[in-house]
C-alpha cells in the first residue's frame, strides 16, 4: 500500500507554514488597504461554468481539469482558476445590485492536472483580485497597483511588467484573420494543438510555449495595430495611469494570456529568477464573462498570482522574513504537584493572552529545560514543591543570563509586564 502524498501535491508544515501564513496575512492586509473584500468559493463547481468561462479550446479545459460525475450524474470540476468562480457568485447572490465596483479577493487551492515542477503544482494555490462593475482603465491601473504594492512590500523588485490590449470582439475578429492571413501556408509547422487553435481561436497560438510554433509567429503583426478607436483610446489611458503612479511596463504585443474570457487589458508580471514559470502573476479585463455566464453586462478586471511561485521568489532571494519567538514561557514542573500547577497557570496565562507551554510527556527537568531553548520560548520557570509552598519563583531570561525573583502568586502580572516592556 502506497500512502505517500498524489504526485503533483504536498504537506506544508513547520517553518515552512510559518512562511505560508506570514505571505497570507501580508497580501490580506494589502487588500484592507485597497478596500478589497475577501470570497471563498466552493472548491468545486458545475463543469459548465468552465467550459463557459475559461474556454473549450484552452489547454485548462481539453487536457487539464479535475472533473467528475456525482451520484445524481452532475459533472462537477474542481476549480482550476478562480476567476469563474467569483463572477458566478457575483451573479447568483446579485452583487451587481450592490454599489459598484465590487472588490473581492481570494486565497484558494486550485487543482489542474500538469507535470509537476518547480512552481507547478497539480494542487496549487492562488492569490486573486476581481473588481466587478467599471469598464475604465483607471480599474485595470488599480489592480496593477495592487499587484506592484504587493511585490514592493515584500521586497521583490526586479520583476517586468509586460502589458498589451486584445482590443474588443470586433478588434479581435479583425486581429484573427489578420493573423491567419500571416501564418497561411506555415499552418503545417504548427504543433497539433496550435493547428486546431488556428482553426477555433488564432489568438491562442501566440500564447503557445512550443519552438516551432515561436518561430511560425515571431515576426507576426501586433494585436495592438489592428484596435479600433474605443480600445485605442482605453489602452492609452491605462499607460496614463500607470504612468501617472510611476509604475513601470513593457508593452509585449505576445502577452495573450491562456484564457478566452480576456478583453482589452492583458498584463503579467514576469520575473528570470523562477526558472521556466517566470510569469509570478497575470490578469487582464474581461468584460463578457458576467454576461456570457447570464448575468448583467458588467466590466470587470482582475489578476490570479500563484503562491508557490510567489514564494519561491521570495527563498531564491532571501527575502523570507525570519521567525520570530512565538512561545511567551515555559513552565516546567517537578513531580505531580508540580505539574498540576505548571498546567492550571499554563491554561490561566493561555486565556490571558500568552503564549505558554508546559510538559505533557513525562520529561526530566534537564530534558524540559533544553526543549524550552528547542522552541525558543521568550522565559522559562520550574514549578516544585519549594516553589508552591514559599510562594517564591525564578523566572529564567533564555536569551541571556539572568533571572527574576517574583511571587509565583503574581506571575502572570510579571510576565505580562515583562512582555509589555519587551514591546
Amino acid at each position: 500500500m502506497n500512502l505517500k502524498a498524489p504526485r503533483g501535491t504536498k504537506d506544508i508544515f513547520g517553518d515552512e507554514i510559518y512562511l505560508w501564513q506570514y505571505v497570507e496575512e501580508t497580501l490580506r492586509e494589502i487588500c484592507r488597504y485597497f478596500g478589497v473584500n475577501e470570497i471563498r468559493t466552493p472548491i468545486f463547481e458545475k463543469t459548465e461554468l468552465f467550459q463557459r468561462s475559461v474556454g473549450e479550446t484552452t489547454d485548462i479545459v481539453t487536457k487539464e481539469m479535475y472533473t467528475m460525475n456525482t451520484k445524481g450524474s452532475e459533472s462537477v470540476t474542481l476549480k482550476p482558476e478562480g476567476t469563474a468562480g467569483a463572477a458566478r457568485a457575483f451573479i447568483e447572490n446579485g452583487m451587481y445590485s450592490l454599489a459598484q465596483p465590487t472588490k473581492l479577493y481570494y486565497i484558494t487551492p486550485a487543482f489542474r492536472y500538469e507535470r509537476p515542477q518547480a512552481g507547478r503544482q497539480r494542487q496549487f494555490h492562488q492569490f486573486g483580485v476581481e473588481i466587478f462593475g467599471s469598464y475604465d482603465a483607471s480599474c485595470d491601473a488599480e489592480v496593477i497597483s495592487l499587484v506592484q504594492e504587493v511585490l514592493n512590500r515584500f521586497g521583490i523588485n526586479d520583476v517586468e511588467l509586460k502589458i498589451n490590449s486584445l482590443g474588443g470582439n470586433e478588434c479581435r475578429k479583425k486581429y484573427n484573420e489578420t493573423l491567419k492571413k500571416y501564418i497561411g501556408d506555415n499552418i503545417e509547422y504548427l504543433c497539433e494543438d496550435c493547428r486546431e487553435r488556428f482553426v477555433k481561436n488564432p489568438l491562442r497560438v501566440l500564447d503557445c510555449k512550443n519552438e516551432k510554433c515561436a518561430d511560425v509567429i515571431k515576426d507576426a503583426p501586433s494585436v495592438i495595430e489592428t484596435l479600433g478607436h474605443e480600445c485605442r483610446n482605453h489602452f492609452e489611458q491605462l499607460k496614463e495611469n500607470l504612468n501617472n503612479m510611476n509604475i513601470k511596463y513593457t508593452v509585449d504585443s505576445k502577452i495573450v494570456r491562456g484564457l478566452d474570457y480576456y478583453t482589452r487589458t492583458v498584463f503579467e508580471f514576469v520575473s528570470n529568477n523562477i526558472g521556466s514559470q517566470s510569469t509570478i502573476c497575470g490578469g487582464g479585463r474581461y468584460d463578457n464573462l458576467v454576461y456570457e455566464c447570464k448575468g448583467p453586462k458588467t466590466g470587470a478586471v482582475g489578476f490570479a498570482m500563484g503562491l508557490e511561485r510567489l514564494i519561491m521568489l521570495l527563498k531564491e532571494k532571501n527575502l523570507v522574513k525570519e521567525k520570530v519567538r512565538n512561545i511567551d514561557i515555559y513552565l516546567g514542573s517537578i513531580g505531580q504537584k508540580g505539574f498540576l500547577k505548571a498546567q492550571k497557570l499554563g491554561y490561566e496565562l493561555r486565556k490571558a493572552g500568552i503564549c505558554a507551554e508546559y510538559d505533557t510527556v513525562k520529561r526530566s527537568v534537564k530534558a524540559q529545560l533544553k526543549y524550552a531553548d528547542k522552541i525558543k520560548a521568550k522565559y522559562c520557570v520550574v514549578i516544585g514543591d519549594s516553589e508552591i509552598d514559599e510562594d517564591k519563583i525564578q523566572i529564567k531570561f533564555m536569551e541571556k543570563s539572568e533571572q527574576l525573583n517574583v511571587k509565583l502568586s503574581n506571575i502572570k502580572d510579571e510576565i505580562l509586564k515583562l512582555l509589555k516592556e519587551k514591546v
